[in-house]
This record gives structure tokens, C-alpha cells and sequence, in this order.
């Protein structure tokens, strides 16, 4: 599956955001939730899996890669939408994203990436540079 797209949402009072009704089914059997890059990271079970196979090899290799396996696994977590196609973000996980009201949902190929909208909107522009 691959996710493209960037869409403006807001979180509920329980913590919930409704996902773009073309990302849904492709969860629909379960997805994980995790930290990455300032932003919130959401992948099929497959991608996790694959993901995960390379977080542990990597964490072979030192104390550091070991120290970001710990950070990346402990604070993941499973996720399911429900049939309002809304996923609930863990508190821990909107903390560490600073997730308050305004997002963005943003396919990025494999995986789909929640942010703050003003940090979208920084981070963006940077990107946007590069492609100049």
C-alpha cells in the first residue's frame, strides 16, 4: 500500500484523529503507532514488521542504536481504527509530538505521519527548499 497525500484534522477531546478515508482500509486489520522524527509515525503490520527487523539489526551494532531501539519500541503502540475511521493517539505519544488541537496527516509512501500543524508548516517549507 502506499500512502500519499497531506490532509488538515483535528484531534478530538479523546485524543482521537479521523484518518483520510484512503488510509483506512490498509489498517483495518491493525496498525503501530510510534515516535519518529518530531512527528508521529503510523504503519501497517507488514511495514512495522519490516521496520522492526531493521531497528533490531541496527541495535546490534552499538550502545546508541541499542539506546534508539529501546526509545522506538517502548514507546510504540497497536492501533486499530474504528468504523468512524478515527485512531486514537496514546497521550504519551501525542505528548512526544506536541500534538495539542490542528494536524496534519501526511502519506508518506510507506508509512503515514501525524504533526502539529505548525510544526508541519516549518518543517515543510525546509522540505520544499530542497526540491528547488
Amino acid at each position: 500500500m502506499v500512502f500519499l497525500g497531506e490532509f488538515h484534522h483535528s484531534l478530538d477531546e479523546k485524543g482521537r484523529v479521523i484518518l483520510p478515508s484512503k488510509f483506512r482500509e490498509p489498517l483495518s486489520r491493525g496498525a503501530i503507532i510510534s515516535k519518529g522524527d518530531g512527528c508521529l509515525f503510523i504503519y501497517t503490520l507488514p511495514e512495522f514488521e519490516a521496520v522492526a527487523n531493521e531497528i533490531r539489526e541496527k541495535a546490534k551494532s552499538s550502545p546508541q542504536a541499542r539506546e534508539a531501539a529501546r526509545s522506538f519500541f517502548a514507546g510504540a503502540s497497536d492501533a486499530t481504527p474504528d468504523k468512524q475511521g478515527r485512531l486514537t493517539l496514546p497521550n504519551p505519544l501525542r505528548t512526544y509530538a506536541k500534538l495539542k488541537k490542528e494536524v496534519t496527516v501526511l502519506g508518506v509512501y510507506s508509512r503515514i505521519e501525524i504533526w502539529d500543524d505548525k510544526a508541519w508548516s516549518e518543517r515543510s517549507q525546509s522540505g520544499d527548499a530542497t526540491l528547488n
